[in-house]
């Protein structure tokens, strides 16, 4: 997962509205939302590669999603797991809180970079491991955005994509408004573009919502409504190489909430 713009409004009708784009190379193999046949209270997509998720729900009442941290300074440990990983444990732990705090007191160093964005429909945390270590926070109330940097870094895609969350809500029109800002392929001006290290032509490829490619690209665009009766709306657009769209679902799924 690349780009993940959400509204997080606690003791609300709807205490957590969410639009996710998940980036990556065409030819890892995934398979799409679903039910998971060998832990059906997991609903997400799959990386087929490696076993975890970028996006999933649970059915005791948990959401979980991971970005990448995008830094070439920040040392990948040999043998790290996949950051996919992340997701599949958030949602299985028996004590979220407790896990997070280990996650941040040090075994997060385990993995390469990531933002891990954890809740429980109430609660929502947001674990950074970036180039100056763990930081662990809960997540105050309102719109944020998470991308390959930490939470809320202005980057032109993460504007852009909260922005649509915004007139979603707003307008009443969700999730159209948010995924509309999600599909739009145009790159940001050079003078926007972050410096991440990557040089200037890749900085160009990578600041747009939608990512456009035939080896890399946007893979899937998710969507997430999780209402104060435990209720989950959860949706993906799949795309291929070029942004061809592959397919659409959505489900929806009954939760009891508990931590």
């Amino acid at each position: 997962m690349c780009l993940i713009a959400f509204d997080h409004r606690p003791g609300s009708a709807c205490p957590l509205r969410l639009v996710a784009n998940r980036d990556e190379f065409h030819a890892r193999p995934a398979a799409p939302l679903a039910t998971w046949s060998d832990a059906p209270h997991i609903i997400g997509g799959r990386d087929l590669e490696a076993g975890g998720t970028w996006l999933a729900v649970h059915r005791r009442g948990r959401f979980a999603a991971v970005t990448n941290v995008r830094d070439p300074r920040l040392k990948v440990p040999s043998g790290a797991p996949s950051r996919g990983a992340l997701v599949r444990a958030a949602l299985e732990c028996d004590d979220l809180p407790a896990w997070l705090d280990r996650l941040a007191s040090g075994e997060g160093h385990h993995y390469a970079g990531f933002n891990l964005l954890a809740g429980d429909g109430e609660r929502l945390w947001h674990l950074h491991r970036g180039l100056d270590g763990l930081t662990l926070q809960a997540v105050p109330p309102g719109l944020h955005g998470l991308s390959n940097a930490s939470l809320d870094t202005p980057w032109p895609k993460l504007i852009a994509a909260r922005q649509g969350v915004a007139a979603s809500v707003r307008h009443g029109h969700w999730p159209d408004d948010a995924l509309a800002a999600l599909g739009d392929p145009h790159p940001a001006d050079d003078d926007q573009l972050p410096e991440t290290g990557v040089g200037l032509e890749l900085e160009r490829r990578l600041s747009s919502p939608f990512i456009v490619g035939q080896d890399y690209g946007t893979r899937a665009m998710s969507w997430l409504a999780w209402h104060a009766d435990g209720r989950i709306e959860i949706g993906e657009r799949r795309f291929g190489p070029g942004g061809v769209a592959l397919g659409e679902n959505e489900l929806r799924v009954s939760t009891s909430r508990k931590a």
